[in-house]
């Protein structure tokens, strides 16, 4: 294959509050849990019907995690432009391996951009790219850390 894509872009809401974490080397991570959802019209019944989709989604870039854990709550709207990352841990409790899907925000070409209109959205990209948050000028990109959990 001469070159290959990994790229995720959502728009969804926040289930629940940001979850932030203290990573060993002292930095910080964010963790969200995102929904999407479809809806569309059951062509027997008439009934609206409607699907959800949960996805994990962890930023590393501290500026990032500092807009997160300053601005967004349980039911923001938000868009996200990330990698999709599988990672394997062991289960305390079983011993077993298991595996975890996740967008994660880091490095190049990753951003989270706060929805819902007002003063209150703001762009925060890793590429060096923001609006409405002049004071996160330098955004530092660290690909090295490991997700402490």
């Amino acid at each position: 294959m001469a070159g290959s894509l990994n790229k995720v872009l959502l728009i969804g809401r926040l289930g629940a509050d940001p979850e932030i974490k203290q990573m060993v080397n002292g930095k910080s991570v964010a963790r969200l849990s995102l929904a999407t959802s479809q809806s569309w019209k059951d062509k027997n019944t008439g009934e609206k019907k409607e699907k959800t989709e949960w996805h994990r989604i962890v930023v590393f870039n501290e500026g990032l995690v500092n807009v997160v854990q300053q601005y967004l709550k349980k039911g923001a709207q938000i868009y996200v432009e990330g990698q999709l990352t599988t990672r394997k841990w062991k289960d305390e409790q079983s011993g077993q391996d298991k595996y975890s899907t996740e967008i994660v925000i880091q490095g190049y070409n990753s951003s989270l951009t706060m929805l819902g209109g007002g003063s209150s959205g703001g762009s925060i990209s890793n590429d060096n790219t923001q609006s409405n948050n002049d004071d996160m000028s330098q955004i530092s990109n660290d690909m090295d850390d490991e997700i402490p959990f």
